[in-house]
């Protein structure tokens, strides 16, 4: 198993750690400055930026389980940076030569988000659920799945849509922005988001990557929540008080920050746990958190 993850940042990081432990990996980042970074954690690297050198066409190659983690741009019509460089590639009827770029390949991994969904009014939805999402970067992301399943069906392989939640871990969570003030609590009385632990999330897409699925998949905790019960919760870990709490309605926010609140839903993982036989380590943020923290206090009482 030769694991090839196109966009090795936060998230891909950890996939490429999970990928290691089966076979062998390669990541790619854009400059070689981010390679040097992927192999100071041990993990090979190459750049992949405005096109393809020797080093990523003998990578593509070899090339077993392909895991994209690398979005569209946000605007309409659809421009995947990815598939822009790699459609070229793939020579008519799909059917690659020996030597060449994906000769081996076995499955593909596109990494998305929940936003396809859109506003469900704090619902439930599942993979069944239409994407009715009005943001214009959501619809580009559902154009990228799409876009990426035809790809699939040319080259004869399965693929897996994963659907994220909010992606959380080590250096990027809410015991850290507690830890350093950076937290600001809004309240919207009825509003959900759902996350993922960026280690479970590398362990559903080794489980997929494994079993070939062909679907998608909502790769979520079990236990979504108001963004301002987690805030509290990591300001109880580390024995801050909470930020003082601002109205959602009136509060000075961005375009951005305000258009991730106009959406609202609980997404429900049961399929891919069932499909995948996956246990989540972190099922809930509770967990994650505590978790997180006690790394904190054991790297001081390491004096590291």
């Amino acid at each position: 198993m030769h694991t090839l993850i196109l966009g090795a940042g936060y998230s891909g990081r950890h996939i490429a750690a999970e990928a290691a432990r089966v076979g062998t990996v390669c990541g790619t980042r854009r400059t070689q400055a981010g390679v040097a970074e992927l192999e100071g954690l041990h993990i090979p690297g190459c750049v992949l930026d405005a096109g393809i050198d020797d080093r990523l066409l003998a990578e593509l190659a070899r090339v077993t389980h392909l895991v994209v983690s690398v979005a569209p741009q946000r605007e309409l019509p659809l421009s995947d940076p990815m598939l822009d460089l790699l459609r070229p590639l793939i020579p008519a009827g799909g059917s690659p030569a020996a030597g060449t770029p994906f000769t081996s390949l076995q499955w593909i991994g596109y990494l998305s988000t929940i936003g396809v969904y859109g506003d469900h009014q704090g619902d439930w939805v599942d993979e069944t659920t239409p994407c009715s999402s009005t943001q214009t970067r959501s619809l580009a992301r559902r154009d990228a799945e799409l876009a990426w399943q035809s790809l699939a069906r040319e080259l004869q392989v399965p693929i897996s849509i994963l659907r994220l939640s909010g992606i959380y871990g080590p250096g990027r969570n809410a015991v850290a922005d507690a830890i350093v003030g950076r937290a600001h609590m809004l309240i919207k009385q009825g509003q959900y988001f759902n996350r993922i632990h960026v280690k479970d999330l590398a362990t559903a897409t080794l489980l997929a990557a494994e079993r070939g699925f062909d679907g998608v998949l909502n790769i979520t905790d079990d236990q979504p929540a108001a963004p301002q019960d987690v805030i509290r919760y990591a300001h109880e870990l580390v024995g801050k008080p909470a930020p003082e709490a601002r109205d959602f309605a009136t509060a000075d926010i961005s375009a951005m920050a305000r258009s991730f609140y106009s959406e609202n839903k609980r997404v429900r993982n049961e399929l891919g746990k069932k499909a995948l036989q996956l246990q989540y380590r972190y099922p809930d943020y509770q967990a994650g958190l505590s978790d997180i923290w006690q790394a904190i206090q054991q790297r001081k009482s390491d004096g590291s």
